[in-house]
């Protein structure tokens, strides 16, 4: 080997190393320097020499370790191609550098260390252990060199236990031998780990208090630290022999290093990975032993020793590791505890309890939130929830969830000890805010058990802090920037305000505590007394505040169930209810509600609909009076919206289904609907809803720009319609006939009986909807029209946006966060433009709802409606061109899916054939034409284009838009064509764990799936059948996983095993093959969908090759398929007389036949491939003999089974 040349290369290396590290460099150069040390790597024949040249101790860093990459990218990508001895020397070599080639273990650089490990980890993953049998022990010399190496031999072990065991990068076999040898010699080396991990320890222990061994010490403390790290990789997954081998040592040793402040956080999380192993209960019972007396007090005296340092980062980065610990130790506590009798609940687990609650009352709304589900578990469990040392701690839990439930510690704040917390775990506002939703969730689910233990003392203190917020005056705080819009009184809470959030949390503690008392304690045992005078005393509490109002409210509907026990409070609450129905904040001010009055009015109404839902019978003998109280209210048009209108009119629906008798309540229904009958067929109102120009200017959308400040002119206009479809949906939603049968019947609700022997029922509101019927269907005919450019055209700036999508709905789309800001105090639509939009959302909304009730509520009485096809297809399905894809995908969900579900068969060939074939027909066209333009512009974003970059750019908001109209479509689909019992997943066959290259394919479609009679009915339409089966194979090459995952196992085979009796065409055949392949190629990178489509590529393959030869051409064309392999698999398949190869060995040929076409992730796509030969095996399997043969066998006899 020339030395010169090696020389020269070295010195253009360096140059080439130097320049693409120098910030300076400009692009150019820095390009050419990379692709030169690339060519290098690739194509030179001296790459070892130099690499070690480079490599060499006395070059600065970024060099050695440039040259340690060539000898990694050498060991991965050459070495099958290198010979023997030059093998042994690059290993030779490598440990040389090891052992001589590195600085002192506190000077040498990470990114060396790692490079290193790496190198000697690929030599390993080639050679070990048939070729380097002597491997373990050459580590164990290098290590007793010094502490550089021994660190260096920690990393090597690390790395080699991710790859082999946690990552598995590499080949079955390979892997196979390598994880077996690691298990044969796991004892020992555990052994080295942990006497590594002790020895270190000592001398660390000894050292650093010593100033002049200061750096010993410390390099003493970083190999501690390596051997916790390593230990860390192979807990997991080693025998918990080992881990509990020796009385438990490891378990000792690594309690005692809690204490050790630089080992503390290694130490925890090894702790953590033991306790929290899976696998079988019996082998983790020695792990109880962390509950004795020596190892609790080193976990809580560690707790304490890092609390009580105040917040430093990596101290509460301990806690949270202990914390995880603790939890552990609780979950496993509850899974080992009963499973037999030699188990006893621990001695300190009272101890225990104590520690786990100083979490749950740590300042840290992280930690609190972490011990939840541990708390959950506990009070569930069989035996500990019995356990008095558990009950004893019930009400210090309860006043810890108290303080718990309260709102506080917003990052952003600094009115609480948990602000300073909340700065390390949240990057804003709202994401705390998310944060403590979802914990508040899991803490009301802990209370309601708590409550199953001790009703009494939860009851208790839940009207104790209900008591005290009564009386306690209201404390708006100092952060209140609120004045009420329009009067300038200021003075209400804000959400941050402190009385609010003390309302909000004892509010969410009571309806906790009671909601689960009615349900778990006997009727005897209700503390009625006490619920009745708290009821009292939360309706003689008078609020103006709107915030504390809401609250209120939700603790009269929490203590309504009390009303049971005393009826003539009944009036009482509705009088609360009806005030608050009214409120507001500045009298008979004509300025805008503000959000929070907004919400106060309709919490009100909800609760009045709540109490008619839950309680009707209790509410159904105070109905005149509550009839006449929303007369009055009705009758005074402005006092409330249109909404709380309905909402109240709902309330009076749901008492009048008490009644139990058709004629009686078809009459309440007429006089209650009288007059949005008035207004709906008058004459006015026809003109307005049929005449598209009458429209426009009835609502106002053709006015000039005005003053939102100003009385909108056209407001009361649109007051009136939205009345109107307010009050049919109400009705039409809440009016039903008794759930009981002879009732039904008594009452004059029972019509007949179908053919298949199911009741006919009546609704008492029919009558009054089906003359309501056509002005409906007019309004959405005219409202689908507007959506025309020539209609678009004679809107006025700025209500030509008026049918845009709102901002809101735009930021939910995308899935942005909600911003959290004091919006309770500004007017609910700023602008006359905001409430039209609002407007006409709503009123396309709830258009769609009516007739997507009209089917289920009204039955064989709208079904039957002459003529209904035709009134439909002139109406809501006029114009569909130009309605945007979040209008349609609400029509598709709330109005098709519930019309054709609910649907009698007898009118599946009169109403629903004639809807659904134009109807899947067009929505296949306009998915495959938008689909396209997203591929084409995904193809064609050049770098130039930034709006990938913005995630609320306009091409990605419709992107998600056509995804979830797509998802609409394939799940009306779904509803129509697959009976839901067989469509579901098959239960997956454990996989061989000796044949791993098996495809995940076992979470196959169910073959059982079978069409619903819907489903066959329109199959016998060419025109559906057409459109259903190109719609289910065309979403297989639509970039939307989801479509693409239901379509496959759901929709594709049953509707193709359908027609396959027939004679389908030959290009059928092969465009629907095909259309599979290209999912393969699109949706390939995710295992679910990718097991899913070569499933069905193979049954379309097996089912349909005997007939179509054009098949075989479409698999001809797959890249890199193998034609002798494939001739196999026909042969095979084309010859009955063969024995057939079971199922799974077919669909992994087959599977290796199509890889060529299966897509790879865009990381894996031009990653060049590491190609890492397999070893001669070391266990092979003996092939088992028949038992014949071995009787044959003379020579032998039976002996010669025993014999190895």
């Amino acid at each position: 080997m020339d030395m010169e040349q090696v020389n020269a290369l070295c010195e253009e290396l360096v140059k080439a190393v130097t320049v693409m590290m120098d910030p300076s460099s400009t692009q150019r150069y820095r390009l050419e320097a990379l692709k030169f040390c690339e060519e290098f790597k690739e194509k030179c024949p001296i790459c070892v020499p130099c690499g070690l040249r480079l490599a060499e101790i006395t070059q600065i860093a970024i060099v050695r370790h440039f040259g340690l990459q060539i000898l990694e990218h050498v060991v991965k990508f050459r070495w099958n191609s290198m010979s023997r001895l030059e093998k042994v020397y690059l290993k030779n070599s490598v440990m040389e550098l090891i052992a001589n080639g590195t600085l002192n273990i506190l000077e040498e650089e990470n990114h060396i260390k790692d490079v290193l490990s790496r190198i000697v980890v690929e030599m390993i993953k080639r050679e070990w252990p048939q070729h380097w049998p002597d491997m373990l022990m050459e580590l164990d010399t290098l290590s007793r060199q010094g502490e550089t190496q021994r660190e260096l031999v920690m990393f090597i072990l690390l790395r080699l236990a991710e790859d082999v065991v946690t990552f598995q990068t590499l080949p079955t076999q390979r892997r196979r031998d390598i994880q077996q040898t690691l298990t044969q010699n796991m004892e020992r080396i555990f052994s080295f780990l942990l006497s590594t991990l002790q020895e270190n320890v000592n001398k660390y222990q000894q050292m650093k208090t010593d100033a002049s061994r200061e750096a010993e010490a410390k390099a003493n403390c970083r190999v501690s630290t390596a051997a916790l790290n390593t230990l860390a990789g192979y807990i997991d997954w080693v025998s918990l022999n080992h881990i509990v081998a020796e009385n438990c040592k490891l378990l000792e040793t690594l309690c005692l290093l809690l204490n050790e402040e630089e080992l503390q956080l290694g130490a925890a999380e090894c702790l953590l990975i033991a306790v929290s192993r899976k696998g079988k209960l019996d082998d983790r019972k020695p792990l109880m032993i962390l509950f004795g007396d020596v190892a609790m007090h080193y976990i809580l005296s560690a707790a304490q020793t890092a609390d009580g340092g105040g917040l430093e980062e990596k101290h509460y980065l301990f806690l949270k590791r202990l914390c995880q610990v603790l939890c552990a130790l609780g979950n496993l506590l509850c899974a080992l505890l009963g499973l037999d009798a030699n188990i006893q609940t621990p001695v300190n687990f009272g101890k225990y309890l104590e520690s786990f609650l100083a979490f749950t009352t740590h300042p840290s709304q992280f930690l609190r939130s972490s011990t939840h589900m541990t708390w959950g578990a506990l009070f569930r469990h069989e035996i500990l929830s019995r356990d008095p040392s558990l009950l004893a701690i019930i009400p210090k839990y309860l006043r810890a969830s108290m303080t718990n439930l309260v709102k506080m510690g917003f990052p952003s704040k600094t009115d609480s000890p948990s602000c300073e917390y909340s700065r390390f775990d949240f990057d804003s506002d709202e994401d705390f805010n998310a944060f403590f939703n979802a914990s508040r969730a899991q803490q009301g689910e802990v209370l309601r058990w708590v409550c199953r233990l001790d009703t009494k003392t939860s009851f208790q203190m839940a009207a104790e802090w209900l008591k005290y917020q009564l009386s306690t005056p209201v404390d708006t705080g100092p952060v209140n920037s609120c004045s009420t819009a329009g009067a300038g009184e200021g003075g209400y809470c804000s959400i941050f305000s402190s009385s609010f959030v003390q309302w909000e949390a004892m509010t969410f503690f009571l309806e906790s505590v009671i909601n689960h008392m009615f349900r778990t304690i006997d009727k005897e045992e209700v503390p009625v007394s006490d619920g009745i005078e708290l009821l009292q005393m939360v309706l003689n509490f008078e609020m103006k505040d709107p915030l504390i109002l809401s609250c209120v409210l939700t603790n009269v509907s929490a203590l309504f169930p009390f009303v049971t026990y005393k009826p003539e409070l009944l009036p009482h609450v509705f009088s609360k209810l009806f005030s608050s129905v009214t409120f507001e904040t500045v009298g008979e001010s004509k300025a805008p509600r503000t959000r929070a009055v907004r919400n106060v009015r309709r919490h009100a109404c909800s609760s009045i609909n709540k109490m008619c839902r839950d309680y009707p019978d209790l509410v159904l003998p105070n109905f005149d009076m509550l009839y006449s109280h929303v007369k009055q209210l009705l009758s005074n048009e402005l006092l409330l919206t249109q909404m709380e209108k309905s909402a109240l009119m709902e309330a009076l629906v749901l008492i009048s289904n008490q009644f139990k008798n058709y004629e009686r309540q078809k009459l309440f229904l007429e006089e209650l609907m009288a007059p949005v009958v008035n207004i709906w067929l008058s004459e006015e109102m026809c003109r307005v809803l049929t005449d598209i120009d009458a429209f426009i200017a009835y609502v106002g959308a053709d006015l000039k720009a005005c003053d939102p400040a100003v009385e909108d002119p056209c407001g009361a206009n649109r007051a009136r319609i939205t009345f109107c479809v307010h009050g049919i949906l109400g009705v039409l939603r809440r009016t039903s006939w008794p759930s009981d049968l002879e009732e039904a019947r008594a009452g004059g609700f029972l019509v007949g009986y179908t053919p298949s022997g199911n009741p006919i029922f009546r609704n008492p509101c029919t009558e009054q909807i089906l003359r309501l019927l056509d002005n409906l269907l007019a309004l959405v005919r005219t409202h689908n029209t507007l959506y025309t450019p020539e209609m678009l055209a004679k809107m006025a700036e700025p209500f030509t946006k008026v049918l845009d999508i709102l901002e809101s709905e735009k930021t939910s789309i995308l899935g942005l966060p909600q911003p959290l800001l004091e919006v309770n105090e500004h007017p609910v639509y700023k602008t006359t433009l905001e409430r039209m939009q609002r407007f006409f959302g709503i009123l396309y909304e709830n258009c769609y709802h009516i007739l997507g009730k009209a089917g289920p509520s009204m039955q064989q009485d709208f079904y039957t409606v002459e003529d209904l096809a035709t009134q439909l297809l002139g109406s809501a399905f006029v114009n569909l061109n130009n309605i945007p894809d979040f209008r349609l995908k609400s029509m598709l969900r709330v109005f098709v899916k519930p019309l054709v579900l609910f649907c009698p068969p007898e009118q599946y060939e009169t109403l629903i054939a004639p809807i659904l074939g134009p109807l899947f027909t067009y929505f296949h066209m306009r998915l495959s034409q938008k689909w396209h333009v997203i591929n084409q512009r995904s193809v064609l974003c050049g770098e130039d284009e930034i709006a990938e970059d913005n995630p609320e750019s306009q091409e990605m908001l419709e992107e998600q838009l056509v995804r979830m109209l797509t998802r609409e479509v394939m799940d009306l689909i779904t509803a129509c064509c697959v009976s839901k019992k067989t469509a579901e997943h098959s239960a997956a066959p454990t996989v061989d764990g000796d044949d791993e290259e098996m495809m995940a394919t076992e979470v196959a479609p169910s073959s059982v799936a079978e069409l619903t009679d819907l489903g066959k009915c329109l199959m016998k339409h060419e025109d559906i059948c057409t459109a259903l089966l190109i719609t289910a194979f065309s979403s297989l090459t639509w970039k939307d996983t989801l479509s693409c995952q239901r379509a496959t196992t759901q929709l594709c085979w049953p509707l193709l095993k359908q027609v396959m009796s027939g004679t389908l065409l030959a290009d059928a055949v092969t465009w629907l093959f095909t259309s599979v392949l290209k999912g393969l190629q699109m949706h390939g990178q995710h295992d679910g969908c990718m097991a899913s489509l070569v499933h069905l590529a193979f049954q379309i393959y097996e089912t349909l090759r005997p007939r179509y030869l054009e098949i075989r051409a479409v698999m001809e064309q797959i890249p890199e398929i193998h034609k002798e392999s494939l001739d196999q698999f026909d042969c095979k398949l084309l010859n009955p007389s063969l024995q057939k190869a079971a199922d799974k060995r077919r669909k992994d040929h087959f599977k290796r036949l199509i890889a060529g076409c299966i897509g790879k992730p865009l990381g894996e796509q031009f990653r060049k491939e590491v190609h890492i030969k397999n070893l001669p095996m070391l266990f092979k399997k003996p092939k088992p003999m028949l038992e014949t043969e071995v009787l044959d066998n003379e020579g032998g006899g039976l002996a010669t089974i025993f014999e190895p």
